[in-house]
């Protein structure tokens, strides 16, 4: 993924097919439940006012709120995916750009962003954002999907994801993010490795994927590159492609107040 330089029109137009997937998006379990979501609040849970970016239908902002932080303002570009967060878990709401946050310098003590920075175009300057409002010591908890080091098997799982939803930009390494967070003051405290099974129809039908698109990404999983099937654990059945696995990342940032390295990154896989 690179910085990128979209257009008013690109932006709405993404914005737009979220609010229409808002409802499958509040049912999907992809996004309301596991132990991601539950490490990411936990990540957050000493902060008094705490920010979750791209909140889509709202499922991090209300893990939040569960674990005792006491005011969460749940953003996103799409006005029904907040709105349905708001009424969902009874946060606070705001639509707003990730990249272009509206709110001042050191609001919060934490923010999170979970699965959502593949849709962003210009990466760098969503981190300099988060820096921006985050109080010097507060908690970043961010999550997402991303590619493998092996550079046909990360295009390959990028062609498959802009297959499914035009609004994909693209993936990158932990590496990538990581050089992103620090450039932009943050030490990275945790990072902890985790997967997902997404169940095909249902991450088809999240994107509501026609049946001719349908066909065609069966057929990209059946010509998957070499090491491919194995890397994502892609489970056929008598019609194709019914399950894989995709790589995630979790990072426990904190922005720096003096400079310094922060402490020793504790990794691990959950």
């Amino acid at each position: 993924m690179t910085d990128g330089d979209p257009t008013p029109d690109d932006k709405r137009t993404t914005a737009a097919r979220f609010d229409a997937a808002a409802p499958d998006y509040l049912e999907s379990d992809a996004h309301r439940t596991g132990a991601d979501l539950e490490t990411l609040a936990a990540w957050c849970a000493d902060a008094d006012r705490a920010l979750d970016m791209a909140t889509g239908a709202g499922h991090t902002a209300g893990a939040l709120a569960d674990v005792g932080v006491r005011t969460v303002v749940a953003t996103d570009a799409a006005p029904t995916m907040v709105a349905t967060a708001v009424e969902t878990y009874g946060v606070e709401g705001c639509v707003a750009d990730a990249e272009r946050l509206p709110f001042a310098a050191e609001t919060f003590d934490a923010v999170s962003c979970r699965i959502a920075a593949h849709h962003f175009p210009a990466p760098e300057q969503f981190v300099a954002e988060t820096a921006r409002v985050l109080v010097p010591g507060g908690v970043f908890a961010f999550e997402d999907n991303v590619a493998p080091d092996d550079a046909r098997l990360a295009a390959f799982l990028d062609r498959v994801e802009r297959r499914r939803d035009p609004t994909h930009v693209g993936l990158d390494t932990p590496d990538a993010w990581r050089r992103r967070f620090e450039a932009a003051g943050f030490a990275v405290e945790t990072v902890a490795s985790v997967t997902r099974r997404l169940d095909f129809a249902a991450w088809c039908d999240r994107t509501d994927v026609s049946g001719e698109r349908r066909r065609k990404l069966r057929r990209r999983f059946e010509h998957a590159p070499p090491g491919a099937v194995q890397r994502f654990e892609v489970a056929f059945g008598p019609d194709g492609v019914e399950s894989f696995v995709v790589p995630k990342r979790l990072f426990r940032l904190r922005l720096q107040t003096d400079g310094t390295s922060g402490p020793a990154v504790d990794e691990r896989q959950t």
